[in-house]
């Protein structure tokens, strides 16, 4: 059985795993990578595919700004299992993500990816030829899509990440939580 859903915090290690198999580790130095570094997704636009409780797809989208004072949504990335590649997973699981980015009141969203894939999902360049990047790309490939007619009309600029920064953990105190559970592991019983 397929269900896709919202991911959830255990969903971390195998949504990884599932990314190295697919694109490696040569996807951190990817331009889109840095928009999306040290930001948290969108609220509810971090989906997967589960099959038979295994993680099999995966997609995330991002807050950007598509040019000064333009809200947008940076997709990417999209992944399915090597395995399961094919089979229509990754069509569903995108628009799935678009359905719910449109309920949620998005205006746009962009990608960088392979022009003929995504255009059935109706992307093109058509709106991003005043739009540019923060690091290489292949123009060609740099797409948008709007969800609410005149989202990117006028957009220009460089695009930059506007999303909610990741919490990261309080090292000091993870690493005295950890020391006072090894001391109170080693105190003799009373």
């Amino acid at each position: 059985m397929i269900t896709i859903r919202e991911e959830t915090f255990r969903d971390v290690e195998a949504r990884e795993a599932l990314l190295d198999a697919c694109f490696g580790p040569e996807r951190f130095q990817k331009t889109c990578e840095r928009l999306r570094e040290g930001r948290r997704p969108a609220e509810g636009l971090s989906l997967v595919v589960e099959q038979n409780g295994a993680l099999v797809g995966t997609v995330r989208l991002w807050h950007v700004s598509a040019g000064p004072n333009r809200p947008a949504l940076m997709l990417g990335p999209i992944a399915v299992d090597p395995s399961l590649q094919g089979l229509g997973l990754g069509g569903k699981l995108m628009r799935e993500a678009l359905k719910e980015a449109d309920a949620r009141g998005h205006g746009a969203v962009l990608l960088v990816g392979d022009a003929p894939y995504y255009e059935r999902f109706g992307f093109s360049t058509e709106k991003t030829q005043a739009l540019w990047m923060p690091g290489p790309y292949e123009r060609s490939r740099f797409l948008a899509l709007e969800l609410k007619a005149g989202a990117l009309d006028g957009a220009r600029g460089l695009v930059s990440a506007t999303g909610e920064p990741e919490q990261k953990p309080d090292l000091a105190a993870l690493v005295a939580a950890a020391a006072q559970s090894l001391w109170t592991g080693m105190r003799p019983a009373a």
